[in-house]
Parts: structure tokens; C-alpha cells; sequence
């Protein structure tokens, strides 16, 4: 059993691109005095309706505690997934089990260190609940170690950028929701559920994460976009950006569908609409641009030309400078003109 693993080790570092010379005798040196064991698993009972109604009671907790819809379905979709893949009754769980179906997901199904964190996080969670409730007599997530992801710069578009976006703009609709994108830095599932009272003059009441509104602000382009934009709807649909007939073939050749009132239905138009609409203008000036990316730049914006930082946190309805930090694409330049600005 020893050797086989020495073996499978060696596999692996050589599948890795590491050299293995002279790794072999000193892993049999390093594993000298440790004994392999097998672990039994042909015999054990999943009780897998036992492991869904423990699911099912935390899901419940969750939905009484205040909980978006949102947040409570991709509790359950994570539980039910991971808890799937360990293949063991919940009590029965180790700590080890965890560790080894976190490397798992990053070795075997390419997922990144973000994703894996999210799921540690729902475990926490889950895990928090069960401890409190009696239902185990051990927290195992308090030997589990956070998930550091990887620092990935993630930029914001560039002044040219943005107004090559705005020249290939097909309609006042395209042209509303990038200024108000541009405008308010709102989340693209708060754009979504926008409704036309929600507007008053230059300001929206915009529904956030964990059920918090805010107000976020129209500059003039944005105002002006928007009044263009509804003086050419004539139906009753109450949200800002209804929901139509855009992508289901019914209307695909027309770009004005949302001026017939027979294309639009009702609800409002999807998060992944929202991001084809804009996928589709970055494409066009060959950019990479999705809605999250328009938050990051009017954040980056709004800090160059003197929003204090703690604005923009507000703005943006964060409950922590930290997180809006993580927006922000201030170059070396930016860093520059603010010492000569602010340091003498």
C-alpha cells in the first residue's frame, strides 16, 4: 500500500511537469515510519433522505433568518452537491473528507480557488447551524482553513473605451442601460428589478443584496438616455427594462421590439439578457465587457475625479471599505497625481 502511494505521487508530479529524479528513495525514507491503511467504505450506509431533511431544516432556518431567495437556493444547490460528492451521512463527515473533496475540485474538475471558497463558506455555515442545534458534537469547518484565491487584477474600461461603447449603441434602449450601468454602478440583478416609479427625477431606489434598497444617482447622459428611451415605450409594463421577446426568435431580427407593446411581456428582462446586450457592444469594439465591469469603472471613475472613498463604498451599497477597494483600477499614473495633489 505504501509503495503504491509513493507511486501515485510520483504520477502525479510528472503529469505536473516536476522532476522527479531521486524523489522516489527519498519519499521511501520520508514514509519510513509511516503505516498505509485503506480506508473501508463497501460497507458503509448512506442515508441519503437523513442527509436531505438536515439540508432541508438549515434551508428552513436560513428563509426564516431573512434570507434572499437567491442566496437560500444556491445554499441548498451547494449542500446537496457537496454533501453528493463526499458520499457520507452528515454526522459521519471529517475534516479530512472536506480537505479532500476541496483539492478535488481544484485538481480534478478545474474549478477555481473563488468557487471552492464559496462552498467552504456555505459549509461553515451549514456546519455552524448543525453545532448549535445539537445536531453534531463537533464543528469539523473549524479545522478547514480559508481559501486564499489567487489576486487576479480585474480592470476597469477606459475612457475611450467607454465612449467607443456608447458609438455602437443600436437604440435608446442599449444606450439607457449602459448609462445608467455607467451612471449608478448598480448591480446588474439590481438594474433588473428597476421599476419606472422607482425613478424620481435623478435618483433610483434600487433593491440590494440581502434585501437592502438604496438610492443611487443619474447623471445628465443617464437622464437623458432614460427619457429618450421610455418616450418611445407604449406599454404597461411597470419595470424599466421589460421583459420581450428579444432572444426567444419572435422578435430576433428587430431591434426595436420594446416599441411594439404586443413583443413586450410581462416581468422583467433577465440578468443573462442584460449581459448578452452587453457582451454584444464590447464584441463589436473588441473588448471584454460584462455588466459587473461597468460597478468597477464607475467606481474607478468616480474616486479619480474626488469621490472620497467612503462615498463610493455607499454607492456601490457595500458595508465595507475593503470590499470596494477590490473594485477599484487606479494605475501608477492615478497614484501619482494624487501625491502631488495631497503630499507637500
Amino acid at each position: 500500500m505504501k509503495g503504491e502511494l509513493i507511486n501515485n505521487i510520483l504520477m502525479m508530479l510528472q503529469k505536473q511537469g516536476i522532476q522527479i529524479d531521486g524523489l522516489h528513495e527519498k519519499l521511501i525514507l520520508l514514509f519510513r515510519n509511516v503505516e498505509c491503511t485503506p480506508i473501508e467504505t463497501s460497507l458503509a450506509i448512506i442515508d441519503e433522505t437523513a442527509n436531505e431533511h438536515l439540508i432541508k431544516q438549515f434551508v428552513a432556518a436560513k428563509m426564516i433568518s431573512g434570507c434572499t431567495e437567491r442566496t437560500i437556493s444556491f445554499y441548498a444547490k451547494t449542500l446537496m452537491s457537496v454533501m453528493g460528492k463526499i458520499n457520507k451521512n452528515i454526522p459521519e463527515i471529517t475534516a479530512d473528507d472536506v480537505r479532500v473533496y476541496s483539492a478535488g475540485r481544484l485538481v480534478k474538475d478545474k474549478v477555481t480557488k473563488v468557487t471552492v471558497d464559496n462552498e467552504i463558506r456555505v459549509l461553515r455555515s451549514f456546519y455552524a447551524y448543525l453545532c448549535a442545534n445539537e445536531i453534531v458534537q463537533k464543528n469539523i469547518m473549524l479545522q478547514i482553513d480559508k481559501m486564499k484565491p489567487d489576486k487576479v487584477k480585474k480592470h476597469s474600461f477606459s475612457e475611450m473605451e467607454v465612449e467607443q461603447i456608447r458609438s455602437v449603441c443600436r437604440n435608446a434602449r442599449e444606450s439607457a442601460i449602459i448609462e445608467l450601468l455607467l451612471s449608478t454602478g448598480c448591480r446588474v440583478s439590481e438594474l433588473c428589478q428597476i421599476q419606472i416609479a422607482d425613478i424620481q427625477k435623478d435618483k433610483i431606489l434600487v433593491h440590494g443584496k440581502g434585501n437592502k434598497d438604496r438610492t443611487v444617482y443619474l447623471n445628465a447622459k443617464a437622464q437623458l438616455a432614460i427619457s429618450k428611451y421610455l418616450s418611445q415605450r407604449n406599454d404597461n409594463n411597470p419595470w424599466l427594462f421589460a421583459k420581450g421577446y428579444e432572444f426567444s426568435g419572435r422578435c430576433k431580427a428587430n431591434a426595436l421590439w420594446w416599441q411594439n407593446p404586443a413583443a413586450v411581456a410581462e416581468g422583467h428582462i433577465s440578468k443573462s439578457n442584460i449581459e448578452t446586450v452587453v457582451r454584444k457592444l464590447g464584441k463589436k469594439i473588441g473588448v471584454q465587457a460584462y455588466p459587473h465591469k461597468f460597478r468597477r469603472t464607475c467606481a474607478t471613475m468616480a474616486l479619480r475625479r474626488g469621490m472620497p472613498i467612503e462615498q463610493v463604498s455607499k454607492m456601490l451599497g457595500h458595508e465595507q471599505i475593503t470590499t470596494t477597494q477590490i473594485y477599484l483600477d487606479l494605475q501608477e499614473e492615478d497614484l501619482e497625481i494624487a501625491h502631488k495633489k495631497y503630499v507637500t
